[in-house]
Order: C-alpha cells, then structure tokens, then sequence
C-alpha cells in the first residue's frame, strides 16, 4: 500500500482556550555523514487545559520525535533546528539542560508505551512515588507516602495502602501502567505527553487507560498530547487530531470530522486500512475441512515461588493452572483465533502447541501425530511460530541469508548452498522482498520489513502449521494491513493453517474462521467468528466486545460524539 501524502504548508491548529503547550514551526533534524536529516519538518500545533490533542501517523511520521522535542530528549545527533515550543505562554526550548530536567515530571508529565521502563524494578511503587513527589512538592515522607496511596487510589490501583510496599513486577501490565500515569500526575502537571500508552495492552486494561486518561483531563483539567497509531483510541479520547507523515502535518481537525470525513487522500487511505470489528467483507466464508490440529482437554500447571515452610504446611509447591482442561480443532487450511486478556492462557496454549512446554494433561495431535516437547526435526518443522516482535525473534548478527536458510539446513531440505541460496531467494520474494536484501542485517529494516523476514524464515522449512502470537501489534495501522494481506495470500497459496492469537479483535475478525474465547486458562467460548462477534453467549466475551474502540460507525458518516469523550 502506497501511502503518499499531499504536502502542504498547514497552519497551526487554533483552540479557544490559551494553549497549555504552543509549537510553532518547529523543525528538528540530524546531521549526517552526507547532508541533513529532517524529522519534524515546520510543524505547529497547540493543546488547550482539558483537551486531548491525538497525533496519529505512520512508523517514522514524527509522532514521537515530537514528543521528545517538547521535554528536550532528543538523542545527539538531533537537534532542535528552528522553531519555539512554549508552555503555557513560556518558551521552553531555549532552556538549559537542568532547567528542562526540572520541568520534567514537575510541570511535565510523560506516559510511555512500556511501563517496565519507567518504573525501576529494584524499588517498590511507594519508594518511587515518594521520591517523585518530594522531588517537586515541598511535602515530609508521611504526607507524600499519603498523596503516593491518594494517587494509587485516583488511578484505580485497589488496596493502595497495601500495594505502595509491592514491587513492579507484582503487579498486571494494565496496573503497572496506571501506576506510570499516576508517576506522571504526582506532582500536579500542566500536560501530559503519552506515547503509545495502550499498544501493548489487551482491549479491557486499554479501556479503562483510556478512561483514566480522559478523567485526567476533565477532573484535573491537564492537557494530553496522545501519540499513537490506534484509530480506536483516538476516536474514544481524543478532541482533536493532528496527521503526520514524513514530518509534516497533513491533515487536521475534530477526531469526528478526522474520521468521519478526512479530506486529504493519505488520511483516507491511512483509516481504510485499520480492521473494523463489525466488519465482515474482507475475509470470504471458509469451506469445512478435515481436522489438522486436535487440541484435547489441553492443560499445564507451573510452580508458584514458595517458602520451605509453606512447602512444610501444604505438604507440596503451590501451583498455578495457566491452561485448564483446553479443547479445539483447527480444521486444514484454516485459521483459528485465541483471544483473551492477558495472562488468560493464549501464549502457554500456543507454547504447548508448538512442543515447547510439556504439558500436565490432554493431548495435542498435528495431523495425526501426538506433540510432545523435544520431537524429531521434520516433525517441529511442521509446525512454526511467528512472534510479535521480529526484531527481538531475529538474530541481530546474522545477515538474512543465514536467518531464513537455518531451517533449510538443519532439516537437510536443500542439498547444496546453491540450492540454498536460491530458496532463499524465492522466499524473499514470496513475503514481496528484493531477493537483493539478502546479504543485508535486521537492524537495517524497517518494523513491517522484519516481520515479512520473519515469515519467510517460518515458510522455510515447509510448515503445514504456523502460530502467529501477536504478529502485528507493533506495528502501525498501513504496515498491519500489508502484514495480513500477505499472510491471507500466503495461506491461500500454500494451504497453510493459523492458529492467531491476538488483542486486537478487529484483527481477529478479519482472519480467522473460527474463534475461541480464554480467561483465567479456561476456554469460555468457541465457535464460528461471526457467531461469537455478533452473538457471543458468556458474559466475559460479551464484555470483551464492549471493551473494544471501533470507528466503522464513524466512517463516512455524522455521529454523535462519543461517549467517553465530552463535548466541547
């Protein structure tokens, strides 16, 4: 998909309010060995008190350079070549390094997209609470430990005062956020920059962030900069959005009149390719088909971390049941979606699948044949996984040659290097990749170009049945939609059965025939895709639904403003 924008000379986004945060043309660029180059290219913007200004665009658009130029942490070789940044009528820019470190966390709050980054996980959530708040408040060890529990409290953590003693890695990936915004308002901020704050969580944590959010805003009147690639997430929060590409702003205004009616080609382009989960053209009926995967009763059980003493009382290592009497098939040629929040059982199910964790019950038959863990060669070949980062699932210091040929070479599906190079070569171009790309690292790549690597090494070594574990939830919404095309061309070509697991339940609507609902390592639901999306019968799976932000009734149309998002 082409996506090629009309560049424009836009004019700052007008608010009624005084802005809280002022840009205005702002260009920031890198020097290189050869020239100069412009990642933020003459943009302006505003963000009124109270309001959610989104920024949405492609990968490499500017989303987040933005962000990084307003609390000054532009990596060197950048630099804020021209331009002002203001807050609250203040210029902020020109500060010094200590001044813009001062500001940050005090008059600047910042939400990222992973929590485990911004918390320290040596440190309990109270000690890094505290420490922010006595860092900008002038308040004693007793009363910030009281905001730090308030805070806990306001962002919906329960048992604050309990929790403040707990260390980061107790908590959910959806608390462990909440915590992060809480870090982020400690100290009263005038603006809020969140960059992709809600990617990596599953639909039911990602609503009630954006909810929280949203409440930030109204209750404490703080302005948001919203960076993100989520449509869904724009249409439930954001008052106005900016479209980036390139650099430039190529389209502004109300998230409704964005949605609704983008005016400009690369806008339009850019919301026709996110899934709708109410949509059901893109994928024809599948035909039923015999059995190539039966899943039977399926379970695993891992030991908790225990004491000798509580090992002495119960008379034997507490467990956890991670998947808990787990039963489906997957017919051939068919794609099969597992959905669920997170730590309901999808991966450990898709790990047993693929003979990588063994398996305390049930059995796992693959065309015919029982999985078990450390099978032969030919018979892991049959099955592969795709993951969902490609940069983190690719050795970094292989070429590409070697990283697809591996498989071919350890299951001897090739008798010379020459043949292996050629295998190669055509692979490449069957995941629509220069074959001349062969001698070239991953680093070199970009996110979507990693992830057709990636599938070429799964094809590689001839695989009847390929588990694709969130294939596309790092990437943007125009590169999304590449990545499923061509893995919906692939298995019709190849006749290849998917078992796609995932968060996003657009995605999931869009390629799979069959859909299984997991919570707590229990499959609640299964059946037909359009059966369960539009009649789902367990109340977690219709909660599920609910959860999810969908803009198809915003398409082309005048609606009425959503309703976590107040009128204006």
């Amino acid at each position: 998909m082409s996506l090629v924008p009309e560049l424009l000379d836009h004019p700052a986004i007008e608010t009624s309010a005084k802005p809280v945060l002022d840009i205005r043309d702002l260009t920031v660029s890198f020097a290189l060995r050869k020239g100069e180059f412009v990642a933020v290219d003459g943009i302006s913007l505003s963000v009124a008190p109270g309001e959610v200004l989104g920024v949405i665009g492609e990968s490499g658009a500017g989303k987040s350079m933005t962000g990084a130029a307003v609390i000054g942490l532009i990596d060197p070789p950048g630099r804020i070549a021209s331009g002002e940044i203001r807050l609250s009528g203040a210029r902020i820019d020109t500060l010094s390094t200590k001044d813009l470190a001062n500001l940050r966390g005090r008059r600047i709050g910042t939400v990222f997209q992973d929590p485990l980054t911004s918390l320290n996980p040596l440190y309990t959530i109270g000690h890094q609470l505290t420490e922010t708040i006595r860092t900008h408040l002038s308040l004693d060890a007793i009363a910030a430990r009281q905001r730090a529990i308030d805070l806990l409290n306001e962002v919906g953590i329960p048992d604050p005062e309990r929790r403040l003693d707990a260390y980061p890695h107790q908590f959910s990936g959806g608390q462990r956020q909440r915590i992060v915004i809480a870090l982020a308002i400690a100290a009263d901020p005038e603006l809020i920059i969140a960059d992709e704050p809600t990617s990596a969580l599953d639909v039911s944590v990602q609503a009630q962030i954006i909810k929280l959010l949203r409440k930030l805003a109204d209750s404490r009147g703080v302005a948001i900069l919203l960076i993100t690639h989520d449509m869904g997430v724009i249409a439930e929060i954001a008052d106005r959005v900016v479209v980036m590409h390139t650099g430039k702003i190529v389209e502004t205004g109300t998230a409704r009149a964005i949605i609704g009616t983008p005016q400009r080609a690369y806008t339009q382009r850019l919301i026709e390719a996110i899934p709708s989960i109410s949509d059901t053209t893109k994928r024809p009926k599948a035909l039923p088909s015999a059995p190539l995967v039966e899943v039977e009763n399926l379970s695993c059980s891992f030991a908790l971390p225990s004491t000798l003493v509580d090992r002495l009382r119960t008379g034997a290592a507490p467990t956890i049941k991670a998947v808990d009497g787990v039963s489906f098939t997957i017919g051939r040629g068919q794609s099969f979606g597992l959905v669920g929040e997170s730590g309901s059982g999808k991966s450990t199910t898709a790990r047993l699948l693929a003979g990588l964790l063994p398996s305390t019950g049930g059995t796992v038959r693959i065309n015919g044949t029982v999985v078990t863990r450390g099978r032969s060669g030919r018979q892991r070949g049959q099955t592969q996984m795709i993951f969902q980062d490609p940069y983190a699932s690719l050795n970094p210091r292989w070429r590409v040659r070697d990283i697809i040929a591996e498989p071919i070479r350890t299951l001897g599906l090739a008798t010379n290097a020459s043949e292996i190079e050629d295998r190669v070569a055509e692979l490449l171009r069957r995941v629509r990749l220069d074959p001349a790309s062969l001698a070239k690292y991953p680093h070199q790549f970009s996110g979507g170009q990693r992830q057709r690597i990636a599938i070429a090494r799964a094809l590689s070594s001839q695989p009847e049945f390929i588990i694709c574990d969130e294939p596309t939830s790092s990437l943007d919404v125009s590169v999304q939609a590449q990545v499923l095309d061509l893995m919906a061309e692939l298995q019709a070509e190849f006749g290849l059965t998917y078992l796609l697991i995932s968060h996003n339940l657009a995605v999931v609507r869009q390629m799979a025939d069959w859909v299984g609902v997991m919570q707590n390592g229990t499959l609640v639901e299964s059946g037909p895709v359009q059966s369960v999306f539009e009649q789902p019968q367990a109340e977690y799976t219709q909660a599920l639904l609910a959860a999810v932000p969908d803009i198809s009734h915003l398409r082309g149309s005048s609606v009425k403003p959503s309703k976590t998002r107040r009128k204006r």
